[in-house]
């Protein structure tokens, strides 16, 4: 039995385990929230985190690194940061 998707294409995604799970689980329970905001129906955790896994592995949501690795932005949703300077 092949399960898509496949934990080493997650692995390339997040660099390492605790990137990945940390990620998963932000976006699940956003994936979570959002539903219950739109129909105030919970989603059932196994659903969200399957969802979350999903757009991981799709490129939808992008993992970036922090200095503690908990950082989960989407790619459509991060906004345009500008480095300051100063002198």
């Amino acid at each position: 039995m092949m399960l898509y998707p496949s934990i080493i294409d997650l692995m390339e995604k997040a660099g390492n385990r605790y990137s990945l799970v940390i990620a998963a689980a932000k976006r699940a329970r956003q994936i979570s929230e959002e539903a219950f905001e739109k129909t105030e129906v919970s989603l059932d955790g196994a659903r969200s985190i399957t969802q979350a896994v999903n757009e991981i592995a799709s490129g939808e949501v992008e993992i970036i690194p922090s200095e503690n690795n908990e950082t989960v932005e989407e790619e459509e949703q991060a906004p345009q940061q500008e480095e300051q300077v100063i002198n």
